[in-house]
């Protein structure tokens, strides 16, 4: 049996005039992240957590920015393709950690159902993902509500 971990980080500007994607659903707020797709900083860590497990790269290599088929797309179809291209290279999620990192707004109501949807797209029970989230006390940009960051860590498990 292969054990693999790997690890990602994403982090967005909050902005007025976007609806605030997290973790694959919508979140009331203000504003929303900024991005070339719809800004989903946690799916975006997940993905680069899994790719780079897989050993397959990271969003960049897969999803470009330049390529204007991902613009606006929703950050869920990037976590489905990445969840094929994960499995197609032999390997099965042990389990997925993500850490959201923001002053504002408070996520702790919305984190079950990001957890529920998280394991949906990636066809797992959701015992397999966790999600949390941290402020740091209004230190930072992070903490004057600037924007929000997502670290996740990977266990992927693959046969022989």
């Amino acid at each position: 049996m292969r054990l693999r971990i790997g690890n990602g980080f994403d982090a967005h500007k909050l902005v007025a005039g976007r609806p605030l994607k997290l973790g694959g659903i919508e979140v009331p707020h203000s504003r929303g992240l900024e991005g070339h797709s719809d800004g989903d900083c946690a799916l975006h860590a997940a993905c680069d957590a899994l790719l780079g497990a897989a050993g397959e790269g990271d969003m960049g290599r897969h999803f470009p920015s330049r390529d204007a088929r991902w613009h606006g797309v929703a950050s869920r179809v990037f976590l489905e393709e990445t969840n094929r291209i994960v499995r197609s290279a032999g390997f099965a999620l042990g389990n997925l950690d993500i850490t959201l990192i923001a002053q504002e707004p408070v996520l702790a109501p919305h984190l079950e159902p990001m957890r529920a949807t998280i394991a949906q797209v990636l066809e797992v029970e959701p015992e397999a993902v966790s999600v949390k989230a941290k402020s740091t006390d209004h230190l930072g940009a992070l903490g004057r509500g600037e924007g929000i960051a997502a670290l996740a860590t990977v266990l992927l498990v693959g046969g022989e």
